[in-house]
């Protein structure tokens, strides 16, 4: 037999469970709800009968829901026993009553008032991974919705994070939330403001420390084939080759070849502002990405701080050679191509907007096609081979 108490903390257990909390509260699944309350068995019918009664007492008090009751004969009664064998609970308030919690029935009300204020996409955010905004102030946890329903991709036009001034945030907002703004954008823009970073997906100036890669691909210019240093270093201190070639994507690194007196950084994604270090107009510069609208915005960028840097394999005929790899493009980069690509590559740009699937990422070009590229242009062999190849 289970005590009301017994079923009070298997209730409160069930609200910790984030798929069964998902299910309750925004599918309506599973209602009502019923548990079962066990009988008593016959010998307790004959020597426990106090205990029985005890039972049915603790019972009878319970105002929550709708205990189900059943008359029972047994050998030791003349009659039959009125006995309760269920709890029905009807809704997902008188789930949280019947848990007794205060607790529970704190953040249940809490969470009732984040999701009628917020937009009907975000809810089952805030309701599986609630620990995003557990214990944040509600009124900043609802200033976090307001601001991703406004945010777009670029909208900071370079401005740091804490200049926006939306949804009547303060200059510190970002920095105390901002893995729930991440995983607010993400359920807009499809994961994308994660993959991208919060800076770069919002193109803000990224003030933070930011890690990139070097692989010494000559194999004699860095006291080891690869490093780590921080973009500000970076953009203070000379590089000991003539030829830079910048990467999108630290996975790419196994298909670059050998090449003499180069260098490549990887890993930069939207974060290119060092690109504009003065020494950095000494070398002769490179850059590759995915063939799809980010790609392209990030050679944009690039070309911003570096007007003669060189795209390698990013063009139309390399799309069209490999387009059986492409994949859909989770959320696109702006409608208008930056006015810094030419106009072939606006083109491109404008052709993987409209394409189902407009994304060739980096690691689907063939090594030798990489190899061919990225050699021809560190021996400049050919004007123009990197864009052709």
């Amino acid at each position: 037999m289970r005590s009301p108490t017994d079923l009070a903390e298997k209730l409160a257990r069930q609200w910790q469970q984030a798929a069964l909390r998902e299910r309750r509260l925004l599918d309506g699944e599973g209602w009502p709800l019923e548990l079962a309350i066990g009988k008593p068995t016959g010998r307790q019918m004959a020597e426990s009968i106090s205990e029985v009664r005890r039972h049915v007492a603790r019972w009878r008090e319970v105002t929550v829901g709708e205990v189900v009751w059943e008359a029972i004969r047994f050998r030791a009664a003349a009659e039959a026993v009125e006995l309760p064998v269920a709890w029905r609970l009807r809704s997902p308030s008188e789930w949280i009553a019947a848990t007794g919690d205060a607790a529970i029935k704190q953040e249940y009300r809490r969470l009732e008032r984040l999701v009628v204020g917020s937009d009907e996409r975000f809810h089952r955010l805030l309701v599986v991974r609630r620990h995003l905004h557990a214990g944040k102030p509600e009124a900043e946890v609802s200033q976090a919705t307001q601001l991703a329903g406004q945010l777009t991709p670029g909208c900071a036009a370079g401005a740091p994070l804490r200049a926006l001034a939306l949804a009547g945030i303060d200059s510190k907002f970002f920095e105390r939330h901002r893995r729930l703004v991440t995983a607010l954008l993400d359920v807009r823009f499809d994961g994308a403001a994660s993959e991208l970073g919060l800076e770069g997906f919002l193109g803000a100036l990224d003030e933070r420390d930011h890690w990139l890669l070097l692989a010494d691909l000559d194999g004699g210019l860095l006291p080891f084939r690869q490093l780590r240093v921080r973009d500000k270093e970076l953009a203070e201190t000379p590089l000991p080759a003539a030829n830079i070639l910048v990467v999108e994507n630290e996975q790419s690194l196994h298909q670059l070849p050998q090449t003499p007196q180069t260098i490549a950084i990887l890993g930069a994604g939207l974060n290119l502002a060092w690109l504009a270090a003065p020494w950095l107009a000494e070398r002769r510069l490179a850059y590759w990405g995915d063939i799809d609208s980010w790609g392209l915005t990030m050679l944009a960028r690039a070309r911003r701080h570096q007007g003669a840097i060189t795209p390698l394999l990013i063009g139309e005929d390399l799309f069209e050679c490999y387009k059986q790899s492409a994949v859909t493009e989770p959320h696109p980069a702006d409608a208008t191509p930056p006015q810094e690509l030419d106009d072939d590559e606006r083109v491109l740009y404008r052709r993987l907007l409209a394409e189902e699937r407009g994304r060739l990422e980096q690691e689907f070009i063939p090594t030798g096609r990489v190899d061919e590229a990225v050699t021809a242009w560190a021996c400049n062999t050919a004007a123009g081979a990197g864009r052709a190849l």
